[in-house]
């Protein structure tokens, strides 16, 4: 059983494209400047914008206009352990392995039109499951 989501990072990936799927994921959409203005990002907007247009053409994030962006499916299958972004391949999923965390995130990536509340759901469901009875 593994004890923490494993992300398959792509080579094109830098430290701040994480956080900045991170924060999309528990924010909804933003800007590059709403991003840059968090206390814990240590890159300025200029950065940030470039970071948001690799993670575009990548498929991890989707622009709205305006320079507004939020997290993509392929973003949250990422930021869960289901994709592989060097490969840009979803993980195959071995239905063998005895580690549940992995239906879950296989339920999760089913569920394309998702709500924040069900990944919060998920991750309370593990986050239970490893603590045990």
């Amino acid at each position: 059983m593994s004890d923490e989501i494993v992300r398959h990072s792509g080579s094109w990936m830098v430290l701040w494209d994480e956080r900045i799927l991170e924060i999309m994921l528990s924010d909804g959409p933003v800007t590059a400047t709403d991003i840059a203005n968090r206390d814990f990002i240590q890159v300025g907007r200029s950065n940030i914008s470039k970071r948001l247009s690799k993670l575009q053409s990548h498929g991890l994030i989707d622009a709205f206009g305006n320079g507004v962006y939020d997290i993509s499916y392929l973003g949250k299958a990422y930021l869960y352990g289901g994709y592989d972004a060097e490969s840009e391949e979803r993980i195959e999923f071995d239905p063998d392995n005895p580690d549940p965390m992995l239906d879950w995130v296989e339920l999760y990536l089913n569920d394309r039109d998702n709500s924040d509340h069900f990944a919060t759901f998920l991750l309370l469901l593990y986050e239970t499951w490893k603590e045990g009875p």
